[in-house]
């Protein structure tokens, strides 16, 4: 097991203070690295790392310093899924395309990391263009599992305490399945409220970005500076109604992990949460049809030049999700969006009428798969993908093969400060 704890939080309070040594601090992460990186392949390689690190680090305490003076992520060691640019690193979305084919403008999430002093560790290994074809990182809890996808090896570099802070991108499952296979935090807010600039699309109208931590009080702290408008006044002050969406929906999880996710329901209700139930997503066969049909006509027209002159290069899941995707009629089209668009509507509508604050569900269909051949099922978190709502994924146990499960809590459209604040409230008692 390559697990190592490291507390987003207090890390970023003790550069700022000065309690822990900033130089000290990469050189021991480097050196880190150094030990397991080639077991785990969670980064894209990087000749001179920890050169440039120091560097950075360096310029970083003449620039401030005063401990006082200091950003929120002052020194802060953050993974970049290869999906966003980053000035200076090469970009290839995880695929074998040339970097030059896929340059352009720094992502504005990346700089707004950058402009509150966290230094880009390094690009995280990928899902080839955020699909199917996965990276060769290993899970750190066991490298004979899988990290998930398409952002897994932002979220194993955060497991393996290389960085407490790494961003991810979501079009069905890639932030919420990697972190609960590899026993971290995961949060996607709603959609839009971290900009999208500067990252290679998958499917436009549905890219989210999002990140990985390992607690609660570390996620708010990125939200703060990531999420436009972050609201840090925002206080609940009673337990939050929780409800259980239809089992058409929740059995589509495997019975080990379904069975473990109701014994986490029923310690809700013993410690005093209201958890209720209401048949939502009892059509979830047609919302999976309509996310795949969806994703598959904006794949094909976001990579349209670049399949025309790098079509060799891309493997056949995604040759294959590019076919599929060219076929999808304006028509077609059109009627899943509205199928889309009612469905968004139907979610928000019945919060609001059932005094809704949560739903809440498994956050995989199984633990992390065995190998290195697959991603897992997204089907968890494609309907709230979707349909662009806040979500956390938060540690919640081990399966029967002692791999880390997670927990779902989903939110109504831009309540994503209360997310995290319910998040916080029920970490402790579902993270064992």
């Amino acid at each position: 097991m390559y697990f190592k704890p490291s507390n987003l939080s207090n890390i970023s309070i003790s550069l700022r203070n000065d309690t822990l040594d900033a130089v000290q601090y990469i050189t021991d992460v480097c050196k880190r690295i150094d030990q397991i990186e080639n077991e785990l392949h969670c980064l894209v390689p990087e000749k001179g790392r920890k050169k440039r690190l120091l560097a950075q680090m360096h310029q970083l305490l003449e620039t401030y310093p005063s401990p006082s003076s200091r950003p929120s992520l002052f020194g802060v060691l953050t993974g970049v899924d290869d999906m966003l640019r980053v000035d200076g690193l090469p970009t290839t979305a995880g695929s074998e395309l040339p970097p030059k084919a896929l340059s352009g403008e720094q992502s504005d999430a990346v700089t707004l990391l950058q402009e509150a002093g966290a230094i880009v560790l390094g690009k995280t290994e990928c899902s080839e263009f955020g699909y199917l074809n996965p990276a060769k990182t290993a899970n750190p809890h066991d490298t004979d599992y899988s990290p998930g996808g398409a952002s897994g090896g932002a979220a194993a570099a955060v497991a393996a305490g290389f960085c407490p802070l790494a961003l991810g991108i979501q079009t069905t499952a890639s932030i919420i399945r990697s972190a609960a296979y590899c026993g971290v935090v995961g949060f996607k807010p709603s959609a839009g409220r971290i900009p999208t600039s500067g990252v290679i699309p998958f499917a436009k109208s549905i890219d989210q970005l999002g990140f990985f931590t390992q607690d609660i009080n570390g996620s708010s702290l990125a939200a703060s500076v990531l999420v436009q408008n972050w609201d840090r006044e925002v206080r609940i002050v009673s337990k939050p109604r929780i409800c259980l969406p239809s089992d058409a929906f929740l059995v589509q999880a495997r019975c080990d992990v379904y069975n473990r996710f109701y014994k986490k329901i029923d310690m809700l209700g013993d410690n005093g949460f209201e958890v209720t139930s209401f048949p939502i997503l009892k059509e979830i066969r047609e919302v999976n049809k309509v996310h795949r049909e969806i994703i598959a006509a904006e794949f094909a027209q976001a990579h349209k030049k670049w399949y025309a002159e790098y079509g060799e290069f891309y493997s056949s899941h995604s040759k294959t999700l590019f076919e599929q995707g060219s076929k999808i009629s304006k028509s077609v089209l059109a009627v899943d969006r509205a199928i889309q668009q009612a469905q968004k509507d139907s979610i928000r509508e019945i919060m609001l009428r059932e005094g809704i604050d949560l739903w809440i569900c498994p956050s995989t269909v199984t633990s992390a798969p065995k190998g290195n051949d697959s991603t897992g099922s997204p089907l968890m978190s494609l309907p709230w993908t979707l349909a662009g709502l806040p979500n956390i994924t938060i540690p919640a146990g081990k399966s029967s093969h002692n791999m880390p499960l997670g927990i779902q809590l989903i939110a109504g459209p831009g309540r994503d400060e209360r997310l995290l604040q319910y998040a916080g409230e029920l970490f402790q008692l579902l993270s064992y």
